[in-house]
């Protein structure tokens, strides 16, 4: 079955092959009578699934075993709450604000912390990186975070910035929501990740924290029980009843990374399909993306049309070839592409090839 391309930001395309084995399991997973979402989660059928996405996702992101993985809920969002009421100690916070999500996130934390804005983006539109060597970092912060994808802006961190050379102790706190799973982790650079599984992992309801153990058990008086990583990590992510069958899709989603050759061949395929579409819109009189090459994001690709009376137009031939919901941020306008992990390049390359048609029929 061919079917369209979906190139939405999030909820986003999942792989056709995770659709399916999902489908043919919906009745009856394995011969247990029930469906997942049906399933006890602390039954012996629904241990398993969980157990294996567990190991598959630490085998794939290379985790080491000094952290810890949580699947919890209440998406990106919710987590920058959760991350201050956990990790903040009431102290003072550094954030990098490099667009609209680690905005909201310096924002939110505000109520738990002191934060301190090391660095921002926004004289120049979010389309650079501040340099980390410009970074204004506090000497007592209790962690720096920074939104290495932002969604809505197409900016991305193509390295993890080396909080130790800029003369921080601090852990580094990671929002890894939008390009999760689609390269390689250093590790060695982080304390927290965490991400919602929306974009890049699965179904929405779902939200990934890889947290290093020496941050766990420090969570603020007020801090709900039910977000308290240690109680969370303690309880196997089942202090309360997790998103079983958000996890099931994810585990599902991980075994076809797997199969595709894991983080590395992912990264390479990302790093062709983004060029192939940024090779396009660069070479084109009708077309304009604005974020600086040097940190282009791979994942989320936001362009204009120069002439804006023309979106309707483009959007509507996009439909009718199959080209799905590729309308920009309402925040910012224009056009966005999300190129995640189930967008093969095939799908680039019919967006590609719709782009040249289309400016053709404006000539």
């Amino acid at each position: 079955m061919n079917r369209p391309f979906n190139f939405s930001a999030g909820p986003a395309a999942m792989p056709q092959e995770v659709l399916t084995e999902a489908a043919a399991e919906m009745l009856d997973w394995h011969g247990s009578g029930m469906g997942v979402m049906e399933m006890s989660h602390r039954g012996k059928e629904f241990i398993a699934i969980y157990e294996q996405a567990q190991a598959d996702l630490r085998e794939l992101l290379a985790v080491p075993d000094n952290f810890k993985i949580l699947f919890m809920q209440g998406g990106g969002l919710a987590e920058n709450a959760i991350v201050p009421l956990n990790i903040s100690r009431a102290g003072t916070v550094d954030f990098v604000v490099t667009g609209s999500w680690s905005q909201k996130s310096q924002l939110e934390a505000r109520k738990y912390c002191t934060v301190n804005v090391a660095a921002s983006s926004a004289p120049n539109g979010h389309t650079t990186l501040p340099e980390p060597a410009s970074w204004q970092l506090s000497q007592d912060a209790s962690y720096v975070q920074v939104c290495t994808n932002e969604t809505i802006h197409g900016v991305e961190y193509h390295a993890l910035p080396d909080l130790k050379v800029l003369g921080s102790n601090a852990p580094l706190v990671i929002d890894f929501s939008s390009h999760v799973a689609s390269r390689p982790v250093d590790w060695s650079r982080v304390g927290l990740a965490f991400g919602g599984a929306q974009k890049n992992l699965g179904p929405a309801g779902l939200t990934l924290v890889v947290v290093r153990e020496d941050l766990l058990g420090h969570a603020l008086a007020v801090c709900p029980s039910a977000f308290d990583y240690k109680t969370v990590a303690d309880h196997q992510s089942m202090y309360n009843t997790p998103p079983t069958y958000a996890i099931y899709i994810a585990g599902l989603v991980f075994q076809w990374l797997k199969r595709q050759g894991g983080m590395t061949a992912m990264e390479t395929r990302n790093r062709a399909k983004a060029a192939l579409l940024y090779d396009a819109i660069d070479n084109s009189q009708l077309y304009l993306n604005k974020v600086a090459a040097n940190c282009r994001s791979r994942m989320n690709v936001p362009f204009f049309l120069r002439d804006e009376s023309l979106n309707e137009t483009f959007l509507t031939g996009a439909r009718t070839r199959g080209l799905l919901q590729l309308k920009g941020h309402k925040s910012v306008g224009g056009m966005r592409a999300s190129i995640y992990n189930a967008i093969p390049i095939e799908g680039v390359q019919a967006l590609v090839d719709y782009l040249r048609e289309f400016e053709k029929t404006q000539a």
